[in-house]
């Protein structure tokens, strides 16, 4: 699919790897809906991107503020061909821990952003790009998700993180082989450490130490080479239905 002059609803567009895809595409010719729950940081990235882009505050689990999202991609662009499913939240906790049991709400607050929030966003937006009339490869649109290596290599303290980013991979294909009727695709990208807000507050030994675990290039990942993936794999029309890891070659060890 082509990029320029198609429209991409970006979650989690606010910061991190959703803010670089935002602005890649936006920069490649693309229109961007950006969705963030948080408003200063998504109407900042919007306002600097400017008429290519609008900003949605977004809850991704809520079912009335996606169809706000894509409504608002369709009424200011005309059309929505795209999503890059970024949105996320991370909780450390372990299952047993010196608190006690892993509390119940976290474990599904991360599930409720990280899966149905991803989910949510597919259906809502599958609906509006199956209406597109397809282009001559018979595209009518894409979906670019956020998994995790922790989906394969789930440290201690991660189940609920390692529980919802492997929902996304799980449901990949399956929604994939369904919405190629429509001629809409969906694919996963499983992300390693990369350099986001999340490892922002860390110490920079720290953040230096665990760039030094990935065999190669030893450093964290750039939001940026994310961003190039993600644009290439909406480019790419055989990419379906596939999970890739971006990662360096990491294997997560058990903490």
């Amino acid at each position: 699919m082509e990029v320029r002059g198609k429209t991409f609803i970006v979650t989690g567009g606010g910061s991190g790897l959703g803010e670089a895809t935002a602005r890649l595409l936006a920069a490649s010719g693309a229109n961007v809906v950006i969705a963030d729950i948080n408003e200063e940081r998504g109407a900042l990235v919007a306002g600097e991107i400017g008429d290519q882009a609008r900003f949605v505050k977004t809850n991704v689990s809520d079912e009335t503020d996606v169809k706000n999202l894509v409504s608002t991609a369709l009424e200011a662009f005309g059309g929505l061909h795209g999503a890059v499913n970024c949105a996320g939240v991370g909780i450390a906790q372990k299952v047993l821990g010196k608190q006690g049991p892993h509390l119940l709400e976290h474990f599904s607050l991360v599930l409720q952003v990280n899966l149905v929030g991803t989910f949510n966003v597919i259906r809502l937006a599958a609906a509006a790009m199956a209406n597109l009339p397809p282009d001559e490869e018979g595209n009518r649109g894409v979906f670019v998700n956020t998994a995790s290596v922790a989906a394969y290599d789930g440290q201690i303290g991660q189940a609920a993180y390692s529980a919802s980013k492997g929902g996304i991979v799980g449901m990949t294909l399956p929604i994939a082989r369904e919405l190629s009727a429509y001629g809409i695709r969906v694919a996963t990208i499983a992300p390693g450490i990369f350099d986001t807000p999340m490892l922002a507050a860390l110490p920079e030994p720290a953040r230096q130490s665990l760039g030094q675990q990935v065999p190669f290039p030893r450093r964290l990942g750039r939001p940026a080479e994310y961003a190039a993936l993600a644009r290439h794999i909406i480019e790419n029309d055989m990419l379906n239905g596939e999970v890739i890891r971006l990662d360096g070659a990491i294997r997560m060890a058990p903490r």
